[in-house]
């Protein structure tokens, strides 16, 4: 009998260990902390820097055009951008791609207007933002603080959503 607890432990043991756990990224900012500024290289526009969006809520979208999902959420999130963007918040997308001309045809085949960046070795934004898995994005507040990270593709234009976006940026939208 004690062997058989024993074996069970081990067994219970062996399926926590294989649970989706996620670790941080190196240099994540997690929830609650503050962006650090860094550089944007422009994919379908001009660089800019973190410290260039202050002052207006920021969404981040990190994606690559491999990502199936990522790709899947990309016309709801130009919507949104389209309604909203600019006016209240401002919508930008990261590029984890190892090849950025592959990320800039991906934008130029399904139409995204909104400004994206391209992320490169040693993928300083991938990691400060908490990319270990895509898509990614993160709802900034207009002083760079983390409000929070939403893994998995969504429907960035559903109206549910949308009323999310405005309860944590408090904002009427």
């Amino acid at each position: 009998m004690p062997i058989m607890k024993s074996y069970l432990l081990a067994l219970l043991l062996a399926l926590i260990s294989l649970s989706p756990s996620y670790a941080k990224t190196p240099g994540e900012v997690e929830e609650g902390g503050f962006l650090r500024n860094a550089a944007l290289r422009g994919l379908n526009g001009p660089d800019k820097k973190f410290s260039d969006f202050l002052g207006k809520p920021l969404i981040v979208n990190v994606w690559a055009s491999w990502c199936g999902p990522c790709r899947s959420e990309m016309n709801s999130l130009e919507k949104l951008a389209k309604r909203y963007g600019g006016k209240q918040f401002s919508v930008i997308g990261i590029s984890t791609d190892d090849n950025p001309q592959a990320a800039q045809y991906f934008l130029q085949k399904s139409g995204t207007s909104f400004p994206n960046f391209a992320d490169a070795p040693p993928w300083p934004l991938e990691n400060m933002l908490g990319a270990n898995r895509l898509p990614l994005t993160v709802l900034i507040g207009a002083d760079g603080k983390v409000l929070s990270k939403h893994y998995g593709a969504r429907e960035w234009d559903n109206p549910s959503t949308i009323e999310a976006i405005g309860k944590t940026f408090r904002i009427g939208i």
